[in-house]
């Protein structure tokens, strides 16, 4: 098994407004840095640029449950990241949890913990900015 970190944030936004948002690969750039800075769309696959260069990525289907799973695929094997938006009366709660993948140290797991915390402000930030 590997080490899991379940990172969380309150937002003061609708979890349907929240999801809308976040499931669309297009906004990544806006709040997902550690995804990179720019995603194209070749040929119905998703791809952003890293500085470890090119990534293949995809989210889950569409669906009415908050699931916003979503699978990077670097040059090795496919790395599955779950992430989920809950209803939290007027506003909506954001789990991500972070798999320690092998090889990956005590130091680099908490900046990727740490940089995770980063994306999920700038979620919050990007969000409650647009009501």
């Amino acid at each position: 098994m590997l080490e899991s970190r379940t990172i969380s944030i309150s937002v003061a936004v609708p979890a349907d407004a929240v999801y809308a948002f976040a499931s669309k690969p297009e906004n990544l750039p806006r709040w997902a840095t550690g995804l990179g800075t720019s995603v194209q769309r070749v040929a119905g696959e998703w791809f952003t640029e890293t500085p470890q260069g090119r990534v293949k990525f995809r989210f889950a289907e569409t669906n009415p449950f908050g699931i916003l799973d979503h699978y990077i695929t670097p040059a090795e094997a496919e790395v599955y990241v779950p992430m989920r938006v809950v209803p939290n009366r007027e506003g909506s709660e954001i789990l991500f949890t972070l798999f320690r993948q092998p090889g990956v140290s005590d130091a680099g797991f908490q900046r990727d913990i740490a940089w995770v915390h980063r994306d999920l402000n700038r979620l919050k930030e990007v969000l409650e900015a647009s009501r």
